[in-house]
């Protein structure tokens, strides 16, 4: 039988999370086999030398769990494990970079600057330049944050209000705000899985959006776009997987807006809570979660 080691929890602010996704991992897996849990801590070493795994299903979600720290840890023990490798991680979850790849390679996104709170001052010449280069309402967000965490749509009258909350980070990414519908594309491997659109209740596919049940987050599959278009979107979120290296399983998030896909962002760690995607995507394809994980898991690899 073979030994699974599922890493969940962390330190991030997506903790909670994780800690569901490993808890839905481990409830599918442990009946067909031998599984551990392990926080990522001081721990992780110790229960690794007992317990002997074959694979680390990578269940961590945000900074340090999905930027390419882990993944370094996790190459430097030599065991085989999930999800993309130390550098497309880093890639992915540094908004700036992966951005500026994006814009390189002729994929769509919206507009940005990148503001740092050390050397500039808040104040009526940035509202400029926003005007000039991006036009209100814009996005606030961390540069390196997932699942919408301390994210703002704002415009000109509360910017700065919002500005302040994010003092706590050194950078930012000030971003174009896109109108339109929300689809999100998951990739296996180099397969195109499919595609889900979401309609939030909320101002936008926020945090509570994402993993409350009241939030009432509308769940479209199939999308409705003609054959072209899905075609066209399933072949970007492809590219935008080869070009940051990534492997296993990946999910872009997309707005779709006067017949135009922009991406967002990638996901190298999507999760799989209830309320997940990527699960959503591969049961309506006929992959049911444990399918799913097998996949993940056969995937595994070192020198990812």
């Amino acid at each position: 039988m073979k030994k699974i080691l599922i890493l969940g929890g962390g330190i991030s602010k997506e903790r909670e999370i994780s800690l569901e996704t490993t808890k839905q991992v481990n409830s599918a897996l442990k009946k067909k086999y031998k599984t551990l849990v392990s926080e990522p801590n001081e721990s992780l070493k110790k229960n690794i030398k007992k317990f002997k795994p074959d694979v680390i299903f990578n269940a961590l979600h945000g900074r340090f769990g999905e930027d390419g720290y882990i993944q370094s840890v996790l190459e430097s023990l030599k065991i085989k494990y999930t999800h993309s490798g130390v550098i497309s991680s880093f890639l992915a979850m540094d908004k700036i970079l992966s951005k500026s790849i994006f814009v390189k390679n002729n994929i769509l996104t919206p507009n940005y600057l990148k503001f740092t709170f050390k050397n500039k001052k808040i104040n009526k010449n940035l509202v400029l330049k926003i005007k000039k280069k991006l036009k209100f309402p814009v996005v606030l967000k961390p540069i390196n944050e997932g699942s919408s965490v301390d994210v703002y749509i704002c415009n000109e009258k509360n910017f700065t209000k919002y500005l302040k909350k994010l003092r706590k980070y050194d950078e930012i990414l000030i971003e174009k705000y896109i109108q339109g519908r929300e689809i999100q594309v998951a990739m296996l491997g180099n397969k195109k899985l499919g595609a889900i659109e979401l309609k939030p209740k909320r101002k936008f596919y926020d945090y509570k959006a994402k993993y409350s049940t009241n939030a009432k987050t509308e769940h479209i599959i199939p999308v409705k776009l003609n054959k072209k278009k899905m075609s066209e979107i399933l072949n970007i979120a492809q590219r935008a997987h080869k070009i940051l290296g990534c492997k296993g399983v990946t999910r872009s998030d997309f707005k779709f807006y006067k017949n135009k896909f922009y991406l967002l962002e990638l996901n190298t760690q999507p999760g799989m809570t209830k309320l997940s995607l990527v699960p959503e995507i591969a049961s309506y394809n006929g992959i049911n979660f444990l399918k799913l994980l097998e996949w993940i898991l056969k995937d595994a690899s070192l020198n990812r």
